[in-house]
């Protein structure tokens, strides 16, 4: 293992098996006893640590924590020749999940050292990557609502509660152009786009999304009150949310959304501020990523 440098970048606040005690022993057991190690209480603080570490040369990244955290990584190291490895510590493991990567330290320290790797795409919005989801209104506002005390607590069972509450939000209006032509517009109460197929505990809301096959997935949900919500709920459960006749949806290389009024965005599960309009565009092959 000496040939390669390796950098650990870990949330602190996050918890899986051992910890990262646990982590240090098994990849000291490996032969890496000396990584660059650095420990964040927030994951808004990682892409310093992974600038750091890609300054020191550092070709392989291992980052512990949940979608949030590695979202923060993907962004700063993207396009960049080191490969990122999961170690999935967080309440989403949404990213990991998709790409067949254990809840198990050893086992993801495994894949980390010796698996394959996966060239992956990655979205981007305003400026900023994503390698699962991005997502405006009704999926940010569920998840913006269960942030900080409420998510720590009660894990995924936060989302639950958050996403129950905010059934009523009333649509706002969109318009949205996809590869330079008119596609959409309407009333919508979330607009989500996808890098891979399962977006929310396991339920796949789109059937045919890889994420390395050079599009993203977008879909438009046009629910209105909590009747036609549970029903696109139902549908997305026994299949996808497509097959719902309030939802919509494409593939896109690129997408420019504007709305008549300012709502809150999230990217892989971390809430962002409220926006009226946001350019998306497919960046293919961007990141190397470690797979089973």
């Amino acid at each position: 293992m000496s040939a390669m440098r390796i950098a650990v970048i870990a949330h602190s606040g996050k918890t899986l098996g051992g910890g990262l005690s646990e982590l240090r022993r098994v990849l000291a057991d490996r032969g890496v006893a000396e990584p660059f190690w650095r420990e964040v209480p927030k994951s808004r603080f990682a892409r310093k640590q992974v600038r750091k570490a890609l300054d020191r040369k550092c070709d392989l990244l291992i980052v512990w924590g949940g979608d949030g955290m590695v979202q923060q990584c993907i962004d700063a190291a993207a396009g960049s020749k080191a490969a990122i490895a999961i170690i999935p510590a967080g309440t989403a493991n949404l990213l990991a999940s998709n790409l067949g990567i254990p809840k198990e330290i050893a086992a993801a320290v495994e894949i980390a050292l010796t698996g394959g790797r996966r060239r992956i795409d990655l979205g981007r919005v305003n400026g900023e990557h994503f390698a699962v989801m991005a997502g405006a209104g009704f999926d940010a506002k569920m998840i913006g609502d269960a942030d900080g005390t409420l998510k720590d607590r009660f894990g995924r069972l936060a989302y639950v509660w958050t996403g129950a509450k905010n059934l009523r939000m009333k649509p706002f209006k969109a318009k949205i152009t996809v590869d330079g032509s008119r596609w959409y517009d309407g009333r919508a109460s979330c607009i989500l786009l996808g890098n891979v197929g399962k977006v929310f505990g396991g339920v796949e809301a789109f059937e045919d999304a890889e994420p390395d096959d050079g599009m993203l997935e977008l879909g438009v949900i046009s629910a209105d009150g909590t009747r036609q919500w549970v029903q696109t709920i139902a549908r997305a459960v026994v299949g996808t949310a497509s097959s719902s006749p309030q939802a919509r949806t494409t593939k896109v290389h690129s997408v420019r959304i504007k709305l008549d009024a300012k709502v809150p965005y999230e990217l892989d599960g971390g809430e962002r501020k409220k926006v009226d309009k946001l350019r998306i565009e497919i960046r293919p092959a961007a990141i190397d990523v470690c797979v089973p």
